[in-house]
């Protein structure tokens, strides 16, 4: 069936696979936090770009008059690198998370705008000067703030080609793992919820800290690597207690992301990198998220040159294999240049023909009835040592 409007790139994510171009810039994170205007040099509503902390001072924003974005930016300098890119907006402090989020509301929706699409991951942090009753363990507005979060990132994503991931708080959490709402029923695999702050009984969550750590490792790390180190602050709290009292275990196997320690090693770590979907979604953990969203925007950049180009066609009005080709060794060729150089896919190191994407284009459909080209891109992820069992005994001479 032939297709009206504008000609268009479409791309499809595919799940259930899992059980050159101009270089990406993979690590563009995004804020809006409860914050007032400081004269004319920041006001509410309106998108800036910064890359350190001086630039946010700069702007007049202090720790005296805007504590809670100071807060979230200065702890993301703490573990992002000098000259990280980080688009910021302020908000009222009376907008509830959800509203932040809606699509159809001038808030995180003109910060995405405003960025053109180069936000990659997105942070919300709102002052907690709120009063609300918890409902299974959080503020009511997180299921809502969930929703709508995953409704903002699909709809760019379909309409902008910007595909981005959602780290919001677990605000107001009670305490009391037990009553969390278990997020692994949940299909919102843009969407991850943080339960953890550098402040003590806080109502919200150091969000920019783990944002800080999104931006200082490669897209397909997970924030939870050992091997990265401990996360940059000395104190923690899961509400007023120490990580290591609030039962981080119970935490994340409600689907929450949270902050742990490790016998015989200083410091805190992240406890996982899970996003508020079921363990069989291929897009559950951060690291594949941000893996397969970089290669939908190499992919569509590459694919968008395509675009109107007249294709020669067989008697039969199929593609001739060598067209198919060409197209095929363009993304692939892309996607080489722009991951597997740097690491992101997990292409065996062994086999020096194992580049870790394919594109396959079948050169019988029909093209002139469709106007259609329809191509099928895999790229390879890592595996993840999560869980790892070692078996210890004594060696004898029968050992």
């Amino acid at each position: 069936m032939s297709e009206t409007g504008l000609p268009r790139v479409k791309i499809y994510f595919e799940n259930g696979a899992i059980g050159g171009s101009d270089a990406i810039d993979d690590r563009v994170c995004g804020l809006v936090a409860s914050a007032v205007a400081v004269s004319t040099t920041f006001v509410l509503d309106k998108a800036y770009q910064i890359t350190s902390l001086a630039d946010l001072t700069t702007l007049g924003v202090t720790a005296a008059n805007n504590d809670r974005l100071y807060k979230e930016v200065s702890e993301f300098y703490t573990e992002a690198p000098i000259g990280s890119i980080m688009w910021i907006m302020g908000v009222a402090d009376t907008l509830k998370v959800s509203e932040i989020l809606d699509k159809d509301k001038a808030h995180a929706a003109t910060l995405i705008e405003s960025a053109k699409g180069a936000i990659t991951y997105l942070i919300v942090a709102k002052k907690g000067n709120d009063s609300v009753t918890a409902v299974s363990g959080l503020d009511p507005d997180v299921p809502v703030a969930i929703t709508n979060g995953q409704a903002l990132a699909k709809y760019y994503t379909e309409s902008l080609y910007a595909p981005f991931f959602i780290i919001i708080e677990g605000r107001h959490y009670t305490g009391v793992p037990n009553d969390l709402a278990l997020l692994s029923g949940r299909t919102d695999n843009r969407v991850g919820v943080l339960i953890a702050d550098t402040v003590s009984g806080s109502n919200g969550a150091c969000v920019g800290l783990l944002a800080g750590r999104i931006a200082a490792i490669p897209v397909q790390r997970s924030i939870a690597r050992v091997k990265t180190g401990a996360i940059g602050v000395d104190t923690l709290y899961v509400g007023s207690v120490a990580p290591e009292n609030a039962k981080p275990d119970t935490i994340h196997d409600a689907g929450y992301i949270t902050a742990r320690t490790f016998v015989g090693k200083t410091g805190y770590y992240w406890s996982d990198d899970t996003l508020a979907t079921s363990a069989t979604d291929d897009y559950q953990m951060i690291p594949r998220r941000s893996v397969i969203d970089k290669a939908y925007r190499i992919a569509y950049q590459t694919l968008a040159n395509e675009l109107s180009d007249e294709i020669p066609v067989t008697d039969a009005n199929t593609i001739p294999a060598a067209i198919c080709k060409n197209i095929q060794n363009s993304v692939e060729t892309a996607i080489e240049n722009n991951m597997t150089a740097y690491g992101n896919l997990g292409n065996d190191p062994s086999d020096a023909t194992d580049i870790g994407v394919e594109c396959y284009i079948d050169e019988t459909q029909n093209i002139v009835s469709s106007s259609k080209l329809t191509v099928t891109l895999r790229v390879k992820p890592y595996g993840y040592a999560k869980y790892i069992d070692l078996y210890l005994g004594f060696k004898t001479a029968t050992t």
